[in-house]
C-alpha cells in the first residue's frame, strides 16, 4: 500500500503512511488505515480528492495494471 499510493500522481504528495490494524487468515480479511496530510480545504478538495471512492479506486487500477 505504501509504494501504490506514495507513487500516485494523484495523492503521493499527501500520503504520509499505511498501517496494517486487523488481519483474518480464515477470511483473508485486512483492515488498514491510511494517513494522509492535507491542505487546507480548498473547494472540493475532500469532496473529490479525498473521496473514499477515489482512494478506493487508485488501489483498484494498481491491482489491474499488475494483470
Amino acid at each position: 500500500l505504501t509504494e501504490v499510493y506514495s507513487s500516485s500522481p494523484a495523492l503521493g504528495r499527501y500520503f504520509r503512511s499505511a498501517q496494517v490494524i486487523s488481519f483474518s487468515n480464515e477470511s483473508s480479511t485486512v483492515i488498514y488505515q491510511l494517513v494522509f496530510s492535507v491542505p487546507p480545504s480548498t473547494e472540493g478538495f475532500m469532496e473529490h480528492t479525498m473521496n473514499p471512492d477515489f482512494i478506493r479506486n487508485i488501489l483498484r487500477q494498481n491491482i489491474y495494471d499488475e494483470d
